[in-house]
Parts: structure tokens; C-alpha cells; sequence
């Protein structure tokens, strides 16, 4: 790969562009993993307290330092939550769809995907009085056709897969973009414990606080070299609290200290995506992927 990114690819001369996300499921996504955790207040606190506390914390922050950010709702949580979720709005940042109740689209049919998408889109319409333009998958897979129906439903791009580092087009979805998420960008990864039930399976993991910092730093020194798509993933109650908030803070400080970058949403970097890019480069992953999976398909 190239050492220099090409010319115009980010506005105004950026060298690479960032978006900062934040997945606002609360205890949805703990009753999803495990079902068994309904009656169980201590494990569920864990989820709430993103809410309770750790919104409040992170918009603070963005807030002091002028960022936008990109804040992925299932439908059921503005619901249950709607104050949070238009305090997020109210504050300037973009709210998108992740789910109606942090489903495991593995586990669904493509019209359940669907029905999920387009419930999900509605609740947050409802809550926040504008219908969301990205999706992020709660958990699972996409089935094939989702792609083409998430545009139906308005969806303009997704931030779900991890297969580039940079935005590409869905080959199944006429204009829909796809902004590439990686699991050493998240702090769910390296913070997220509970135990009983057990979260990771196995125990235990309580990263260092100065490893993740560095490893978030290392990748965006990279992602800046070559012109790419840095996308940091974000959870209320993992990054939240007193001891993280710091981090997020040391992180977004370090990218905001280096010159070249574009801090922007989600609908900001696939809109200047869709205007540059009519199809992808040539021998694609998800366009080569796409003809297998079709070929396969006439097979049968």
C-alpha cells in the first residue's frame, strides 16, 4: 500500500478521517447474550450504569473538546431511555440504528432482520424526530439480501464489518456505504467484565489502562500514514467511568494534536464516500465475495 493517500480523498486536505462512535445498548445487549440474566439486578447494573452515568460523561467530554460523534441506539432503548437518547441529539451528535432490542441477527431470519431494522428506525424517529441515515449490527450476521433492504428502509450506510480501512461500497445495495469497524478499536474488548455470568467466558480481562491507550494510539499513527478510516468504537459503561473517561480523553487529544485529520460523523464520511465513488476498486473483497456467494447460489 501506498505511504501517501491520495490527493482530495478527505475534504479540506485531511490526511485521514475519524469517527468517534459510541454503542448506547445498556442492559439490552446483556439480556441478548444471555437471557438468564432477567432477574439478575447486580449483573444488569452493569448495563445501566452506562446510562445512569456514563452518557452524561462522555457528552461532557465531547463537548469540551468540539467533537462529533456518531451514538448507535437500538429502537427499544430510546424508548425505555428517550431522555438520554435527545440529550445525545440535542447535544449535535448523529444517533443511528443498532438493533431494535440488540438482537443476534445470527439467529434471525432475513425478514426478522429486516422488521428489526425498520422497527428500530421508527422507535428512534419517534424519540428524536429524525429517522436515522446509518446502522450499526448489534450482534451476528447479516443475512444476504439485508444490504438492499436496509436502503429501502433510508439506511445510507452501515458500520458493521471489518473487512477494509477504508469505506467501500455494498455491492448488493445501490449507494449503501460501508465504514469498516476493528475489534483493537473498541473498549469492549479490553474492559467489559462480569462475574457470574461470565463476561468473557473463561475469565478474566481488565486490560491495562496504558496498553489500550497505546494500542489505540498505535493504530491511528498508522491509520494517518496511509490516508485511512479510523473508527473508534465506544460503550458508556465501559469507557464511562472516572478511571476511563481519561483515556478517551488522551486519545481523542493525541488525534485532535496531529495535523491532517477530519473528525466527523458517520453520515459525513459516507456522503463524502458516495460523491467520490461510484463502484469499487477493482477485485474488491466484498465485490469478489458477493460473485462467489452468487455463483454458488446457480449452483444449487
Amino acid at each position: 500500500m501506498s505511504e501517501r493517500a491520495p490527493a482530495g480523498r478527505w475534504p479540506n486536505g485531511a490526511r485521514v478521517a475519524v469517527m468517534i462512535s459510541v454503542d448506547h445498548d445498556a442492559d439490552l445487549a446483556i439480556l441478548s447474550g444471555s437471557p438468564t440474566t432477567a432477574d439478575r439486578g447486580k449483573t444488569l447494573s452493569v448495563g445501566r450504569y452506562g446510562t445512569d452515568r456514563g452518557i452524561d460523561r462522555l457528552l461532557g467530554l465531547f463537548t469540551d473538546l468540539r467533537v462529533p460523534t456518531t451514538w448507535f441506539v437500538p429502537g427499544r432503548n430510546a424508548e425505555r431511555h428517550p431522555e438520554a437518547v435527545r440529550r445525545i441529539a440535542a447535544a449535535g451528535h448523529e444517533i443511528a440504528c443498532h438493533g431494535d432490542a440488540h438482537e443476534n441477527f445470527l439467529e434471525l431470519t432475513l425478514g426478522e432482520q429486516v422488521r428489526a431494522v425498520r422497527d428500530a428506525a421508527e422507535r428512534l424517529r419517534r424519540v428524536t424526530g429524525a429517522a436515522p441515515r446509518g446502522f450499526r449490527t448489534p450482534a451476528g450476521e447479516w443475512k444476504p439480501g439485508l444490504g438492499a433492504r436496509l436502503a429501502d428502509l433510508g439506511i445510507r450506510w452501515s458500520s458493521s464489518m471489518p473487512g477494509d480501512d477504508l469505506p467501500y461500497l455494498h455491492p448488493e445495495a445501490s449507494g449503501l456505504v460501508e465504514i469498516p469497524v476493528h475489534y483493537e478499536l473498541e473498549d469492549h474488548q479490553y474492559f467489559f467484565f462480569n462475574l457470574e455470568p461470565p463476561f468473557p467466558t473463561g475469565q478474566s480481562r481488565i486490560a491495562s489502562y496504558a496498553h489500550a491507550l497505546d494500542n489505540w494510539k498505535r493504530e491511528f499513527m498508522a491509520y494517518h500514514r496511509f490516508g485511512l478510516c479510523y473508527v473508534l468504537r465506544l460503550q458508556p459503561e465501559v469507557t464511562g467511568t472516572p478511571g476511563r473517561i481519561g483515556l478517551v480523553r488522551e486519545i481523542i487529544e493525541y488525534i485532535q494534536g496531529c495535523q491532517d485529520v477530519w473528525l466527523a460523523t458517520g453520515s459525513q464520511i459516507a456522503d463524502r464516500w458516495r460523491t467520490q465513488h461510484r463502484e469499487n476498486e477493482p477485485g474488491h473483497p466484498a465485490d469478489l465475495f458477493q460473485r462467489l456467494r452468487a455463483e454458488q447460489e446457480q449452483a444449487r
